[in-house]
């Protein structure tokens, strides 16, 4: 292996999936031998313990003119071998900053979700771009084959300059279950995780698990998201406060990983969803609507359930079965190992060398 100089970037470490996947990915690079540069708009904490402490952090600014134009310093200056970023907004801004030190042959961005998950308006503007922005940079990654086809599709990307590479699973420190006998012997508690935003769904969830057969069931939620208010009034509307707690944002959820039965995911649509890999690396049976990223890590329900997304009446029956019958861990763990980190590393790693022989 030739060590490389590599710049990472993106908005923050902020508590989403996307940024602990950077922060991953930079952090396992760095552990390959590469110097590992990393590059923010603002401070966040949430996902720094998965940065390594040797890792350069440098902070750019809230002012998206402003960081453009220090992330093109930093360019010049660092001269890194490849660049890459996440998220639309970032992956606009560095390839802005790109082009000004004519470097756009050298950074790779990366896709982690669809239009309806990036509202903001420079993200609207970055999937208008995805025509130009995926023929000007070196390459594009996707998180899976469905958002690939979707940014082909419906947002005309350069297939030919499109890569595809799974996000990758960290593993917590405590062992997963070992048998289905060990999940049964779990109190019936499902988990649910992610971003408290309303294509996740979450309401729909609360109603079906008010559905339930199973009265004894508990139901705990990771995250933080603006839709948190409108969750707290469906699990009052459905009478159920009793039975559901809302945890907020957990950097390092495995604890909670160790309690559950059943890992459930109600999104309406889901580019990835690490959370679901996250569960089967952790023995967990796993509900989800039947969405692109889940239906792929789930290998069409050959690992998990699925069920049409905004039925919750299905959703409610697949849960009571997965609660009384959650099926043996050790499948799903070696599925798992699919989306570990050493996989994702090891592809990045290619691709960069691809993207340098090319130049």
């Amino acid at each position: 292996m030739t060590p490389r100089k590599l710049l990472f970037y993106t908005h923050a470490l902020a508590g989403g999936g996307a940024e602990r996947v950077l922060a991953s990915l930079a952090s396992g690079m760095a552990a390959l031998g590469h110097e590992v540069l990393f590059a923010v708009d603002f401070e966040a904490d949430q996902n720094r313990p998965y940065l390594s402490p040797d890792i350069r952090v440098f902070v750019l600014g809230r002012n998206h003119a402003r960081a453009i134009t220090r992330l093109a310093a930093l360019l010049r200056r660092e001269k890194p071998d490849v660049s890459l970023s996440a998220l639309s907004i970032s992956n606009l801004k560095h390839a802005l900053a790109a082009i000004l030190t004519g470097r756009p042959r050298r950074a790779i961005l990366s896709y982690h979700g669809y239009w309806v998950s990036e509202p903001q308006f420079l993200s609207r503007v970055s999937y208008a771009l995805t025509p130009l922005l995926t023929r000007l940079a070196a390459r594009t990654v996707c998180v899976s084959a469905g958002l690939k086809s979707y940014l082909t599709l419906h947002h005309g990307a350069a297939a030919s300059r499109m890569a595809l590479i799974y996000n990758p699973v960290l593993k917590g420190p405590l062992q997963p279950a070992r048998s289905a006998r060990e999940l049964l012997a779990r109190k019936p508690i499902l988990l649910a995780s992610g971003r408290m935003v309303s294509y996740k769904n979450f309401p729909l969830l609360i109603r079906a698990f008010a559905r339930m057969a199973n009265r004894d069931a508990r139901l705990l939620i990771l995250g933080e998201g603006p839709e948190r208010a409108t969750i707290m009034a469906e699990i009052n509307r459905q009478q159920i406060a009793d039975r559901v707690t809302l945890l907020g944002y957990v950097a390092e959820p495995w604890a909670i990983y160790a309690q559950a039965r059943c890992f459930v995911l109600p999104s309406d649509s889901e580019a990835f969803g690490l959370v679901v890999a996250e569960a089967l690396a952790n023995g967990l049976s796993v509900v989800s609507t039947n969405c692109d990223g889940p239906r792929e890590i789930l290998d069409r329900g050959r690992y998990g359930w699925l069920v049409p997304a905004g039925d919750e009446k299905a959703l409610a029956a697949a849960l009571d079965a997965a609660l009384a019958d959650p099926g043996e861990p050790n499948p799903r763990i070696e599925r798992a190992k699919l989306f570990s980190l050493e996989k994702a590393v090891a592809a990045y790693d290619a691709l960069i060398e691809d993207v340098l022989a090319r130049l």
